[in-house]
């Protein structure tokens, strides 16, 4: 009924990876999906194979004749990403009814028991965890994800027929603050450090976000929040909803006996109604342990048994590019990231060093942002300095201009690396080539991914004794 009289979706930048899962959903509802996007990828690519038209040409020619008869059974969903000179874009908001992404996600979070995982890292992890293990448990589960779940190939996940209510696991994002638009039932606050400075101007303001979406829960909800963060946040935030703290030290749900091993961490599980010996993670990384603590205190309340949580714990095979392990051979080790924040940078490298203390560390790191590298540029290069050799790329502009003097290079001079330098994307393979790292560790969210799989295949070609 949340649809009623809507008969076609259609998505401006279908191609996103959250506005792709929404297509998905859409598509598997039995709805007719179709599209635009500026560019060609390996997730439109999917989208096309799964019965979705897809143009790349911003032109109402591209719009599929059956999609133009009745705009008033045509939804339209739309990414502030956007231009607001696109003629496509132009043309829908003179004829049809436009949503954002967020405010349809928020429609179907307002029909199901949601669970909705917010922070400013570690929201993608988190909540493809909290699915993992509740799908695993036999749980009725759909999850939108930020990112392409190794376990499930996809960036959603369906429930299977069940007697059960479906459970709903969505992220809930701040950018533009797409997440006060939804409806959780419950919620989990993985961290709430300054970020987004250019859409909330200062770190109060952004503080002030989070409260306002903790507050959406209900009297009945319960809030799973990070130790820092509710101390970032003050720890009465005014809501009757039951509060669970949890962190690597916290009071209250924490890890202990952490031992990291090369490709595996393991831990304790200590919570009020079950604890958990000997887990076995196989996403390596203290941040990702900690994740897995609001995950399982998730679980638990859902009424997950302590077998079926250490099975999901050890069979759950991360996202594609968190801690992504593209190579594993000792002196030959490459790990992909999505790291582009300071904290983030600071808790992957804290956990490649304790993985492989005795071998040199690399990282090439691409900022994403102007407003973002001029923000945290002390912070950058504090959290860059955990590496041996520090490679910068240009800035990945995402949807920003230049601003004048805002650079790479302004991070250099902080950097206490024993090597730096700055180098083009296109000048990475001759630099890996000269350097031979013993763990490389690639790290942005802008296009830096594109240089993953030749970096992945040459790291891989290494270990043969023909390349030694």
């Amino acid at each position: 009924m949340m649809f009623k009289g809507i008969y076609k979706v259609y998505f401006l930048g279908i191609g996103g990876i959250g506005m792709s899962a929404l297509a998905r959903w859409f598509r598997h509802e039995g709805f007719p999906v179709a599209g635009y996007d500026k560019t060609p990828s390996p997730l439109t690519e999917e989208l096309e194979k799964e019965g979705m038209v897809i143009s790349f040409l911003d032109s109402t020619v591209e719009i599929p004749f059956d999609f133009t008869t009745n705009p008033e059974e045509v939804l339209v969903v739309w990414t502030p990403a956007i231009p607001k000179d696109s003629v496509l874009l132009n043309f829908f908001q003179a004829h049809y009814t436009l949503k954002k992404r967020s405010e349809v996600l928020g429609m179907i979070t307002k029909e199901f028991h949601t669970i909705a995982v917010a922070g400013t890292h570690g929201k993608t992890s988190t909540s493809s965890l909290v699915a993992h293990l509740l799908k695993s448990a036999g749980k009725p589960v759909a999850a939108f994800l930020g990112g392409i779940t190794q376990n499930y190939n996809s960036n959603l996940i369906l429930p299977g027929k069940s007697k059960e209510p479906t459970l709903v696991v969505v992220e809930a994002d701040e950018f533009d603050r797409s997440f006060l638009r939804l409806f959780p039932n419950e919620a989990v606050v993985t961290s709430a450090d300054p970020d987004h400075l250019d859409i909330y101007g200062d770190e109060e303001t952004i503080l002030a976000g989070f409260r306002d979406f903790i507050k959406l829960l209900d009297k009945k909800g319960k809030l799973y929040i990070q130790t820092h963060a509710w101390y970032r946040l003050g720890e009465n935030l005014g809501i009757a909803a039951g509060i669970r703290e949890y962190g690597l030290r916290s009071s209250g749900i924490h890890a202990e006996n952490i031992i990291a091993k090369p490709g595996v961490f393991l831990f304790d599980y200590i919570g009020p109604k079950m604890q958990i010996k000997g887990l076995e993670l196989r996403i390596p990384g203290f941040h990702n342990v900690e994740n897995a603590l609001a995950a399982i205190a998730i679980a638990v309340d859902h009424g997950a048994t302590e077998d079926q949580i250490r099975a999901g714990v050890k069979s759950f095979r991360g996202v594609k590019r968190r801690f992504e392990i593209h190579s594993a051979v000792p002196g030959h080790i490459y790990i992909d990231d999505y790291a582009h924040h300071p904290e983030e940078i600071k808790a992957c490298l804290s956990s490649v060093r304790a993985m492989y203390p005795a071998q040199r560390l690399t990282v090439i790191f691409q900022p994403h942002l102007f407003t973002r590298t001029r923000d945290f540029a002390p912070g950058f290069s504090e959290s860059l300095s955990l590496a041996d050799e520090v490679v910068l790329l240009d800035i990945y502009p995402a949807r920003e201009l230049p601003i004048s003097g805002v650079t790479s290079e302004m991070l250099v001079d902080g950097i206490k690396a024993k090597k730096k330098t700055l180098i083009s994307k296109a000048q990475v393979m001759d630099y890996l080539k000269e350097s031979r790292p013993e763990v490389l560790v690639t790290m942005g969210a802008g296009d830096i991914d594109r240089l993953v799989p030749g970096i992945a295949e040459w790291m891989n070609l290494r270990t043969k004794p023909e390349e030694a």
